[in-house]
């Protein structure tokens, strides 16, 4: 008994250091992590254990008001775990407080917050920082939300957001990284690392929250919340890497989706989250549903609440977000033996441990110091940082006769409302960003050329239908409107044409276009902006667009009718300086797309990693968009898309050369290193990302005619050559079988290596066992 009492002393002294530390760090003297939440559980009622499952939303009090508020009750009586989208320093001590000095066993609360691109200083949308390829950029983004986010009191993030989706119908592409489950691993893995940096207990670091799991981006008819339908075998090839590389970087949590799996709804699956997730993959934080996804399964005709509250305990959910079903019927539950206590301790431990590795045991208080929110939130490092990683994250799609970058002794006539439109700047869930801080296209062009060089003119509303505008101004996000009609608008921009170089057109979505309940049918540029930009053609001005968007859309005309498109998706609070700095050849563009673009919707769902079937289209046709009778094709369009998976231009250009291998076979243990020579061909000096992409030709089960491997981002001088090298293992080419066994069968594969993924360069290997 000594010794046992000695060694939790030893280990009380690691943890809370030097008594002039605890002193200085206001920490609390607690002893290892286990016996702590041991003992807690051991003294817990019935009702207090439940009441750490329960995660309402904060509500509307005000600071000092927290006790007499509901919610206050509530954690007075231990019936709350924690809270979500509560913001500032001040209301969440004040929670604390009730929390930590009123309730019995004085546990602290958790504080989530959907903070996706950003907190104050926002980044691009998902879906554009994606399309940076670059990870080092993409776990910095995260590192400064941590940062910002834990100096306003939040210490848990319900992100990243990894489900891959093919469909642009279905409006959260725009906060996933897009069709590809190896470039969405890398993403996840990124984002886990940039928040919860090297250790949870560090007060700049916070939790974070994979999601949806599962299956969530593959809805049918693009239409959210809605039904998901697909075998095994795609799954865990397809659609389960990112979540598998999120729960290998350490993500202490992991969120439920909406949708159903083998006709169970993923809230009360036990297979998926208890097998796969806890079983297989050996997750050992918590998971909590997304907003009553308890409650909703009752709309899918899995039971009253009490059901599906049991159902969802005992598949594995540990946390209930806003419905309370766990808090009202759980207690029943477990007296009538349907659900084990054993289970419920569970869930308690998992949320336990989770806020003593966030270091709120031995300081409740850690992340309310009121000099971090007011030195760390919005810096102007943090914000040139942001601006930075925009200007990498947009895609040249196309610039014809070398349009862009523009000069600065050109005119500019800038049209369309988005130029304007500064609460759209940021996108979607953008929840904690000052919406009087994002920085206009107009007002960074009139910063650089001085504002008597810059011609504006609106040209247009939004679109002519009101209530579709309305519905792209969502949340407090009016866009900018004339009611005159269009024809004076139209005069209005052709003249400011007429007194310019060259025009730029804003074109696109509004920021609530995209996002959570914001699936499209229809993925054409709004008609009212389609005839101005057919207008401004009567100008004879070169026309460039910047295309603003939360998704792929269909942009077949606009592509025929512009000299050049800058896609710069919803570039965030630095939005109109990253954008000039890319028009204007201060950054030279090297986004790459992380989903393809279709020619018409009915192409949808359209990706690059598709199975060959066996009456494919041959290559040739395919590429000249020729049609064959009985071959898989369509009819008026050709298989293509418009851009590919990949695709991106640049100011300068670079060509491929000398594929190699360095053997024809690959055994077991050993590798195959790729190498090309890749050549900075143009005028400037520029980014170029290197795409590694593999075929299986023969399998057990169909292959998809290419994956992508490996990729790398690299700087090549002007006329510079670089010769780059990938390497490739067995496990590099396992994938799951019919019996879900993760195996490289022996064979032939192709490698192709290029500028995106319609690259045709490749040579043969076997592998060999």
């Amino acid at each position: 008994m000594k010794l046992k009492i000695i060694s939790i002393l030893l280990a009380t002294i690691t943890i809370s250091g030097s008594a002039l530390a605890q002193k200085k760090n206001k920490q609390r003297t607690v002893p290892p992590k286990d016996i702590l939440v041991n003992e807690l559980i051991a003294k817990m009622t019935l009702e207090e254990k439940i009441g750490q499952l329960n995660l309402p939303s904060a509500g509307e009090f005000t600071t000092g008001q927290a006790t007499n508020s509901d919610i206050g009750e509530k954690i007075e009586k231990g019936l709350v775990g924690g809270l979500f989208n509560i913001k500032s320093v001040a209301r969440i001590r004040d929670v604390q407080k009730v929390a930590i000095e009123k309730s019995r066993l004085k546990i602290p609360l958790i504080f989530g917050m959907d903070v996706i691109h950003g907190y104050e200083t926002t980044f691009p949308i998902p879906l554009g920082l994606s399309c940076s390829w670059d990870m080092d950029n993409i776990k910095r983004s995260a590192q400064i939300a941590a940062k910002e986010a834990s100096a306003d009191g939040i210490n848990w993030t319900f992100s990243p957001m990894v489900d891959i989706s093919r469909d642009p119908r279905w409006g959260r592409v725009s906060e996933g990284s897009g069709e590809d489950a190896y470039l969405g691993s890398q993403i996840s893995k990124a984002m886990v690392q940039g928040y919860q940096g090297a250790s949870l207990m560090d007060n700049n670091t916070i939790m974070a929250c994979v999601k949806h799991f599962a299956l969530y981006g593959a809805p049918e008819a693009g239409r959210d919340y809605n039904t998901v339908d697909m075998s095994r075998i795609r799954m865990y090839n397809e659609y389960f890497p990112p979540y598998k590389a999120a729960v290998e970087a350490g993500v202490g949590s992991v969120m439920a989706s909406f949708n159903e799996i083998d006709g169970i709804p993923a809230t009360g699956n036990k297979w998926l989250m208890t097998d796969v997730l806890r079983n297989q993959w050996k997750f050992n934080g918590f998971v909590v549903t997304d907003y009553t996804g308890i409650n909703e399964m009752i709309a899918h005709g899995m039971g009253d609440l009490q059901a599906v509250s049991a159902l969802a305990m005992n598949a594995g959910i540990d946390m209930d977000m806003v419905g309370e079903g766990f808090l009202t019927t759980l207690k029943k539950s477990i007296e009538e033996g349907k659900v084990p206590i054993d289970q419920l301790d569970a869930a308690v431990k998992r949320i336990l441990e989770a806020k003593y590795d966030l270091g709120l045991f031995h300081d409740p208080y850690k992340y309310c110091d009121v000099k971090r929110a007011k030195t760390e939130i919005f810096t102007k490092e943090n914000r040139q940082i942001a601006q930075n990683i925009a200007a990498e994250s947009f895609v040249l799609l196309k610039n014809s006769n070398s349009v862009l970058p523009l000069q600065t002794n050109q005119k500019v006539a800038l049209v369309g409302p988005l130029a304007i439109a500064q609460k759209h700047m940021p996108g979607t869930w953008s929840v904690a960003t000052n919406f009087d801080t994002p920085i206009t296209l107009k007002t960074a062009l009139e910063a650089k050329l001085g504002k008597a060089n810059v011609n504006y003119a609106m040209g247009c509303n939004f679109d002519y239908d009101d209530a579709f505008v309305e519905k792209a101004g969502f949340f407090g996000k009016p866009l900018p409107s004339d009611n005159r009609a269009k024809e004076v608008l139209w005069a209005e921009a052709l003249e400011a044409a007429k007194r310019s170089d060259v025009i730029v057109f804003a074109i696109g979505e509004g920021a609530e276009l995209s996002g959570e309940s914001s699936s499209r049918t229809n993925l054409l540029i709004p008609q009212a902006q389609k005839d101005l930009l057919k207008e401004l053609k009567k100008a004879n001005k070169p026309i460039v667009l910047v295309l603003f968007n939360g998704r792929p859309l269909a942009i077949t005309e606009e592509n025929e009718l512009a000299d050049a498109i800058l896609d710069v998706w919803f570039p965030g609070t630095e939005a109109g300086p990253a954008i000039t700095d890319v028009l204007y050849g201060t950054v030279n563009p090297s986004g790459k797309l992380s989903m393809t673009f279709p020619r018409n919707v009915g192409q949808v769902p359209i990706f690059y990693s598709h199975k060959n079937t066996g009456r494919p289209l041959s290559l040739e046709k395919t590429q000249k968009g020729e049609f064959e009778k009985f071959r898989s094709n369509y009819l008026d369009v050709p298989n293509t898309p418009l851009f590919p998976f990949g695709y991106g231009l640049s100011y300068t250009t670079f060509e491929y050369s000398n594929l190699k291998l360095s053997s024809n076979t690959l055994t077991k243990g050993e590798k195959i290193t790729v190498s090309v020579e890749v050549k900075n061909t143009g005028n400037y000096d520029g980014k170029e990302v290197v795409q590694l992409y593999i075929r299986d030709l023969v399998g057990s089960v169909t292959r998809p005619v290419k994956e992508l491997k490996a990729f790398r981002k690299v700087t090549l001088k002007k006329g510079e050559t670089q010769t780059l090298q990938f390497d490739l293992t067995e496990e590099d080419l396992k994938f799951y079988n019919s019996n879900l066994d993760f195996v490289a069968e022996p064979g032939t594969f192709e490698v192709f290596v290029g500028t995106n993924s319609d690259t045709q360069m490749k040579l043969k290997f076997e592998l060999v066992k």
